[in-house]
């Protein structure tokens, strides 16, 4: 009987931690839903987005056009989004930068996260970048 009271409130104590953390960064954070249709199906997606700017270096990575970005610090990856770029132009730049695919290019960007909390998938959504160096071309 003992232990399932310390399980009861050992959930409650996690509950009101998830919710003041909740509180905490819901300033800062928006919650979206997405619905989209691909090939007959349905997908409803729930993500949230941090309206935080945040500055990340590491490596751009280009290919078959998926955009993917390597953090230095953390050598975590995520996929990027350039919602204020023509597709064709920002993979046209990195084509004509890196002359080739999968060919990492050393960058500083300034974005936002997102994060899908059905697929636990983390976007970089990019505001601003700056390409530092090539990577390979000693320069």
């Amino acid at each position: 009987m003992l232990e399932k009271r310390n399980f009861n409130l050992l959930k409650n104590i996690k509950g009101v931690l998830l919710l003041l953390l909740f509180f905490f960064f819901s300033c800062n954070l928006q919650f979206k839903r997405k619905i989209e249709q691909k090939d007959s199906k349905i997908e409803d997606k729930l993500f949230f987005e941090n309206e935080l700017l945040i500055n990340y270096t590491g490596w751009w990575i280009y290919g078959e056009g998926q955009h993917i970005f390597k953090d230095e610090k953390t050598l975590k990856e995520y996929d990027l989004e350039f919602p204020h770029e023509n597709p064709e132009e920002i993979a046209a730049l990195y084509l004509a930068v890196c002359e080739m695919e999968y060919f990492p290019m050393e960058c500083s960007i300034n974005t936002y996260d997102k994060k899908d909390i059905l697929e636990q998938n983390n976007t970089l959504i990019v505001a601003d970048f700056n390409i530092l160096y090539i990577q390979g071309c000693g320069e």
